[in-house]
Parts: C-alpha cells; sequence; structure tokens
C-alpha cells in the first residue's frame, strides 16, 4: 500500500511513556503474538537481534480487554484496557500496572465506526477535547501495511511493514515495525498492539 509522500522524522524526542524509550536512531521491533496462550494475548516484541525488550500480559478472566506492557525484565510499564460499551472501540493507556484516571497517558479509538481502511486517531490525556488528534495510524491492518503519523500531518514517526532482510513472508501474528529516530518505542509498540486487537476482535465476529 503507498503511503502519502511523509516529512521527516521529528527532529525533537516524541516522548509520551518516557525519554528514556526514544532512541536517536532508528529501532526496529518485531511484534509477535504467541499462538499458544492461556490469556489469548500474550505478544513478545524483539529487537533486531531477537532479543526481548517488551512483553504483553492479558488477563484470562475479565469484563473487558486488558493488557499490561512489561519490559525485559517483568515490569508492568502500561497497562491498556478498552472501555466498556465504546462504539468506537476506544482504548485507553495508562501508566504502570494501573487504571487510575490520574496515570491515564493517551488513548484510542477507530476513526470512523466504518472503514474500509484502518484509519486510527490518538490522543494524550492533556488533549481532553479531541477535536484534533495528536497522533494518527492510517493504512491496511490486514495486509499488515499501517503507518503512524504525528498529529494531522505527513510526518511519519513509525511504520508497519510485512517483510523484513531475508525474507517475503511473515506468519499471520508477526509485525515488522520500524520506529524512527526520537520516537518512543513502547508507545508505538503499545499502539501496534491495540491495533492487532481492535482488528482482530473483528475479524473474530
Amino acid at each position: 500500500m503507498a503511503f502519502p509522500a511523509a516529512s521527516a522524522a521529528p527532529p525533537a524526542p516524541v516522548p509520551v511513556v518516557g525519554h528514556q524509550f526514544c532512541a536517536p536512531y532508528v529501532v526496529p521491533l518485531t511484534v509477535t503474538k504467541k499462538a499458544l496462550s492461556l490469556s489469548d494475548g500474550d505478544f513478545a516484541i524483539t529487537d533486531a537481534n531477537g532479543a526481548v525488550v517488551l512483553k504483553v500480559k492479558g488477563t484470562i478472566f475479565s469484563m473487558r480487554h486488558r493488557r499490561v506492557l512489561l519490559d525485559a525484565a517483568g515490569q508492568p510499564l502500561l497497562s491498556m484496557q478498552e472501555k466498556v460499551f465504546s462504539m468506537h472501540h476506544r482504548w485507553e493507556v495508562f501508566r504502570g500496572d494501573s487504571s487510575n484516571a490520574s496515570n491515564l497517558l493517551f488513548s484510542v479509538k477507530k476513526s470512523s465506526m466504518i472503514q474500509l481502511k484502518t484509519e486510527m486517531d490518538v490522543f494524550l490525556a492533556g488533549n481532553t477535547a479531541h477535536q484534533v488528534c495528536d497522533f494518527k495510524i492510517n493504512g491496511n491492518y490486514f495486509d499488515r501495511s499501517c503507518a503512524f503519523y504525528l498529529g494531522d500531518s505527513t510526518t511519519m514517526v513509525a511504520q508497519v511493514s510485512t517483510t523484513r532482510t531475508g525474507s517475503n513472508f511473515l506468519p499471520r501474528d508477526t509485525f515488522m515495525v520500524t520506529v524512527f529516530p526520537h520516537v518512543d518505542y513502547v508507545f508505538i509498540a503499545a499502539l501496534v498492539v491495540i491495533l492487532d486487537e481492535v482488528h482482530r476482535e473483528k475479524f473474530d465476529e
């Protein structure tokens, strides 16, 4: 899928979870959903060397979908949960293993209820009006081809693709993610997980 001509990556860090997750270089990540998982929601996020840098654990029994993103040592960085009775599949993301409104970092929702392609809006916690998104995701989830943009602009901050060096085919549960320099890779990893949850839920209906 062809994306609109993108402008250069942001020159200044774009921290959402933390400055320590904003590298001055491109960060390639592989996000893999485990085929066999008791919690039906485990992901492993690995770096270019195949080392696990992040993990996502799901709740086994819950009234709502909830995921916790952990660092390699198992410490919770973010908790993600679907908002109950949300018509736009809104997810809210909190700092640590929390669901307290004071720890809200950002929310994600489908741009419209009916979509022919993937369009999602991301709003930071301070953006309570939700008139203009802080980040957006455009593309085609089922083709594993999506771009992440800064606000309503052409500044691309990350991209999901279907290929990697030496491989033309990837399993259905694998995402190749390129996080651009100065962009929070934990934030992008969380968006990829939510992207999968929203569209997988539709696929499974």
